[in-house]
């Protein structure tokens, strides 16, 4: 009961933060965040900034991230309320989730630019001296075949494309609903029956709320914190991110005040932690980010990654769960990076999913009880969930059969993509078409969905979701399917938990459900004529990559032999047979029997349920991030508050982190600015 009081004050607290001032009202108004100035904004994007962040990843493997995002919002606001039109806080939000969507990017191949992106790497991953050995099995209806007009004109106007292309469009529609009728499922599941608080929700309703204010009113408190958090994130971007841009340009090395991406103690170490992730990271987001999330879920985190990362690693070393040099185990003089993938791959991962799927078990029993306790509570008046007026709910069993169709329809276009290549799995006597079919039912219909509610409910209580790395990978290994389509195919994995804290800051900032709908429809062609036309308007002009892109021309053939080694462990002649060992079954079993202990001695000793969820999540994590992250939330938790007053600290921690988000992205894209300036200046001839 008391931790059921903890999460519905939790809850109650970041509701308050993102209410907008002299807002007493305790029910949320809604109100429709499509407009024209959202249209124009989209269009912005799509056509101002969508190149800007093509071409900045091609040289710099970098996308344009909260830079696009609030660079947009703080432009529009100030034109509309210059011109006596100020925006509502709906209309910034919607504006800052067309921002995030149009310029997302591809991480490690630096990839943005929309869809038409990732027909670009397939284009040069088949012509890639990497990809000759598996060349010839990878499909048409995924690239056309090294040697065809389409790749040697570098056209996309040619009928080799059109399967390619018709495929992706198709999987861009159905992606999407997938998403958001999951995301939606999940958000109604977490939020409006287990009351899941999601701590960090209100960051961007937040950020929201105070350019709203700013725009319309006389200044807040949530402007001048914004303003602060702003200052403080320009000033630390200049030495985090702006001396590396210029002295990389300047010298052609880059210099770095503060090691990217964390100090890394990891080879120091070894001697005395053999195995163990040692460090800390410098990037001070981590500190500010401690200041919003729960103290008692920073606290689990913390205790979680040095206990398995650091405090278990030199027994477990010893022992030989991380295995030898000559079985591709943990060797010393391995960095913080390749000792956490090892040891992951060794015995972490295995652990890891035991202990979601335990979370997943406290999950559903948790939502089984809170149905009970509606039940209850609604005797003689049925079973309906009462949703707050005018958000623009639908009824439960139209998401979940928007999402249980489209998986279906992926499951059985997968089969047939597969089938109907050259390696048709009709014929084969050692991997029957019932085993292919089994692993994409698997796939979509059993693990997606418990991945997605374990990552939902992580979300919803300690802000950061979990992962498994490898995961499709292994079990494709294991299956014993031996060709390389089936790593090109739609599978059905996904992980949709993310997606209900998306719906959880469009409630925060009172806009209707619909306009997501909406946006997604204007979106959607906008997002597919500019990311077609840029595409092929820079592949045309040059081969993509080449001199003009650094950033590709160096690391996309790195990417391209790891992708075809991927390609090929799962043949019968491979000799990659460490992949395997990343799956152990009793350690699943294990690891949840584990988790299922731990959470039973927490309830018993009535110490904070919070702390279970922060461990959980904290075993996977770099102890890097972990240890700012508390530095932060002790910092909060010991002066701040004292200083400040509780209740108000709370208030201010995520308008602060907005702020910062939108300073560190402002001076990002001044410094990515000028080095493209300079870069060009660098070929002139005078």
């Amino acid at each position: 009961m008391a931790e059921e009081n903890e999460i519905a004050r939790l809850r109650e607290m970041v509701e308050e933060e993102t209410r907008e001032e002299g807002d007493e009202s305790t029910e949320a108004q809604f109100q429709e965040g499509t407009s024209i100035k959202t249209v124009i904004g989209a269009l912005f994007v799509g056509f101002i900034m969508l190149p800007g962040a093509l071409y900045l990843g091609l040289v710099a493997g970098q996308g344009l991230g909260p830079a696009a995002e609030w660079v947009t919002i703080v432009l529009f606001a100030e034109i509309m309320r210059r011109s006596f039109l100020p925006m509502r806080r709906q209309e910034i939000y919607i504006l800052y989730y067309v921002a995030a969507a149009l310029t997302g990017i591809w991480a490690d191949r630096g990839i943005s630019g929309g869809p038409f992106g990732y027909l670009i790497w397939n284009q040069y991953f088949i012509q890639s001296p990497q990809a000759s050995v598996i060349a010839a099995d990878i499909p048409s209806w995924v690239v056309p075949p090294a040697g065809s007009t389409a790749l040697i004109n570098r056209t996309f106007i040619d009928r080799a494309w059109l399967w390619p292309i018709c495929l992706m469009l198709f999987n861009e529609v159905m992606s999407r609903l997938n998403w958001m009728s999951a995301g939606y499922f999940l958000f109604r599941v977490t939020s409006d029956i287990e009351k899941l608080p999601f701590p960090m929700a209100p960051v961007a309703a937040s950020g929201a709320t105070a350019l709203a204010e700013a725009a319309s009113k006389e200044e807040s408190w949530r402007w001048r914190v914004f303003s602060i958090g702003t200052v403080i994130g320009l000033i630390f971007g200049f030495f985090y991110i702006a001396v590396p841009v210029f002295t990389g340009v300047v010298f052609n090395k880059s210099f770095t005040l503060i090691p990217i991406p964390f100090f890394d103690m990891t080879i120091n170490t070894e001697s005395i932690l053999p195995g163990a992730v040692t460090g800390i990271s410098g990037d001070i987001t981590k500190v500010l980010t401690g200041f919003v999330i729960p103290y008692h879920i920073v606290q689990g985190s913390l205790a979680g990654s040095l206990l398995c990362r650091v405090v278990l690693a030199p027994f477990l070393q010893h022992f030989g769960a991380f295995g030898e040099s000559i079985s591709s185990g943990w060797t010393p003089g391995m960095d913080a990076v390749i000792t956490k993938q090892t040891t992951d791959i060794k015995f972490w991962i295995s652990i890891g999913i035991g202990l979601q799927l335990s979370v997943a078990v406290i999950g559903i029993w948790q939502v089984i009880r809170a149905f009970k306790n509606i039940r209850e509570a609604n005797r003689n008046r049925g079973m309906m969930l009462k949703t707050p007026k005018g958000r623009g709910d639908l009824p439960l069993w139209i998401p979940a059969t928007i999402w249980l169709t489209v998986s279906t329809i992926y499951i059985f276009l997968c089969y047939f993509l597969i089938s109907i290549g050259p390696n048709s799995v009709a014929g084969n006597k050692h991997f029957p078409p019932s085993m292919l079919l089994g692993l994409l039912v698997f796939y979509g219909l059993i693990w997606s969905p418990i991945n997605s509610y374990v990552s939902a409910r992580m979300i919803g209580l300690t802000g950061t979701g979990v992962s498994f790395p490898f995961l499709k990978e292994v079990s494709i290994m294991k299956s014993g399917y031996p060709y390389a389509d089936i790593w090109y195919a739609p599978i059905p994995l996904n992980d949709f938990g993310a997606f209900a804290q998306k719906f959880r800051e469009v409630e925060l900032t009172g806009t209707k459900f619909t306009s997501v709908v909406k946006v997604e429809l204007i979106m959607f062609p906008i997002i597919m004529v500019a990311s077609f036309v840029f595409w092929a308007f820079f592949w045309h002009t040059s081969q993509i990559p080449s001199g003009q892109h650094p950033y590709a021309q160096k690391f996309w053939p790195i990417h391209a032999t790891f992708q075809a080694m991927f390609n090929t462990i799962n043949r019968p002649d491979s000799s990659i047979t460490w992949v395997r060992e990343a799956i152990n079954f009793p350690r699943i079993g294990g690891g949840m029997a584990v988790g299922l202990l731990l959470f039973g001695a927490i309830k018993a000793l009535h110490a904070p349920e919070l702390f279970f969820y922060g461990f959980i999540g904290g075993s996977g994590a770099f102890p890097h991030d972990v240890i700012p992250t508390f530095i932060g939330a002790w910092l909060g938790r010991k002066y701040f508050a004292t200083r400040f007053g509780l209740d108000n600290w709370r208030k201010y921690t995520p308008v602060l982190l907005a702020g910062f988000s939108c300073g560190t992205g402002l001076i990002a894209m001044a410094a990515i600015a000028l080095a493209l300036i300079a870069k060009s200046v660098n070929y002139l001839p005078f």
